[in-house]
């Protein structure tokens, strides 16, 4: 019975390898841009998050490298991690210094940047997306498709292709936009693991209170 089971192991691994997740080594990134009403209605405001009492719609969630299909993370970084300093400074766009430290830790150690760099690339991606000034902050609750927000993306964002964006949904509500790019920061078509936009007709999008 032990042979047999050692003899399984050891087909296993032949036929599925085991891919170490190093620090430098994926594809592309994806920038995750999240809806915080939609986190604060969820789980912020139960945990008396501060970010819930200001008026933020689209925050950066995370800048993650990813593979063709799948993705590192968690990986053995050559560098130390970010200072408060930096956490800090990342706060007026992913709504507070944790979310920065946490995606440091999960996403910015694979990236293979040292942290301020990785930070810094972060922004950089941020800034030069286009958020549709319709969706930026509106007052009252709306249910919408969820394709009618891809749509608003790319007329914001000409030079990108429906395949290099994906909306995603929670609990019927709308959840985040993530674009694809390349490591200059180009965007590209996104892996078919990515691409897996939301199908809800009428997804709620909470207002900016």
């Amino acid at each position: 019975m032990r042979s047999l089971l050692r003899l399984t192991a050891v087909l296993l691994l032949a036929v599925s390898p085991v891919r170490a997740d190093r620090a430098g080594d994926f594809d592309y990134y994806v920038l995750a841009m999240s809806w915080q009403p939609t986190w604060c209605a969820l789980e912020g405001r139960a945990r008396g998050a501060a970010q819930c009492d200001l008026a933020h719609g689209w925050v950066l969630h995370g800048l993650w490298p990813q593979y063709h299909r799948g993705w590192p993370a968690h990986c053995q970084s050559p560098h130390g991690p970010p200072s408060r300093t930096m956490t800090r400074g990342m706060a007026d766009i992913m709504g507070s210094p944790g979310l920065a430290r946490h995606q440091w830790k999960k996403h910015g150690t694979c990236s293979g940047l040292p942290a301020a760099e990785y930070f810094a690339l972060s922004r950089r991606a941020w800034e030069a997306v286009s958020r549709p000034a319709v969706l930026r902050k509106p007052d009252r609750p709306v249910r919408l498709p969820a394709r009618v927000v891809e749509e608003a993306f790319l007329a914001a964002n000409p030079a990108w292709a429906r395949d290099m964006l994906t909306i995603t949904c929670r609990a019927g509500r709308i959840h985040e936009a993530r674009l694809c790019l390349s490591k200059a920061l180009e965007p590209v078509p996104c892996g078919r693991d990515v691409v897996r936009d939301c199908k809800v007709r009428d997804a709620l999008l909470d207002p900016v209170r």
